[in-house]
């Protein structure tokens, strides 16, 4: 299935960088895994990166040809480092009797995948602690599920692990990245399938409609 939606090209040059904040890093990450479309232009990305490096040192330092094959030799010479076999990660989740397979970054921190917490009628949040204050949460939408209308007070990075959701926009399936901030308003829901995502925020989402602006207090608490 190709994938639709795709983070823009100063992400994807911040992710070959290193340049996001560690949640963000996952969410690209991820989604690099599952898009073969983003793969290669990362590596398109960092070999631009590296050729421009590799040619400013080359012109600053000006290495006689012997000393950049004595350098080649030693590195093909050199001993195949230890093999340290580290406990493999999970990767899976389950919840509600299904089994969701982890794209190859989002399993590397599976340990991090805090407890699920039933949160409103068809909607569940489990928390993903990065670590220095750094918040992804994933959310499972059970068919027939909808998130209140809303708007960001930042940004909102949504990618689809597995399933469909929909809102005004647009139809999201797996691989999709979604980026939204302030000037978007919508209404995510499932119809006819379920859906897992991974998420984060930089501020609380704020609830525009109905009953549920009487939640715009506490919404921090529920998507973080």
């Amino acid at each position: 299935m190709m994938i639709k939606s795709h983070p823009h090209e100063q992400l994807l040059v911040q992710y070959a960088t290193g340049e996001l904040n560690p949640a963000m890093l996952v969410m690209i990450g991820t989604h690099v895994d599952m898009c073969p479309q983003c793969q290669q232009h990362v590596a398109d990305i960092e070999e631009q990166i590296a050729l421009k490096v590799l040619g400013e040192r080359v012109t600053d330092a000006a290495l006689p040809n012997t000393v950049v094959d004595s350098m080649l030799e030693s590195i093909m010479n050199s001993p195949a480092p230890i093999q340290v076999r580290a406990e493999a990660a999970r990767d899976y989740i389950s919840l509600e009797g299904k089994r969701f397979a982890l794209p190859a970054t989002l399993a590397r921190n599976e340990h991090r995948i805090g407890q699920w917490h039933h949160m409103v009628s068809k909607l569940w949040r489990a928390p993903v602690d990065i670590g220095n204050g750094e918040m992804l949460n994933l959310i499972y939408m059970a068919d027939g599920a909808q998130v209140p209308e809303h708007t960001h007070k930042g940004r909102e990075a949504t990618l689809v692990i597995n399933g469909v959701f929909n809102d005004e926009f647009n139809e999201y399936r797996d691989g999709d990245f979604i980026l939204l901030d302030e000037h978007h308003k919508h209404t995510p829901q499932t119809q006819g399938e379920d859906c897992l995502t991974l998420a984060t925020l930089d501020a609380p989402m704020h609830f525009t409609a109905g009953i549920s602006r009487l939640l715009n207090p506490f919404s921090s608490l529920f998507f973080r």
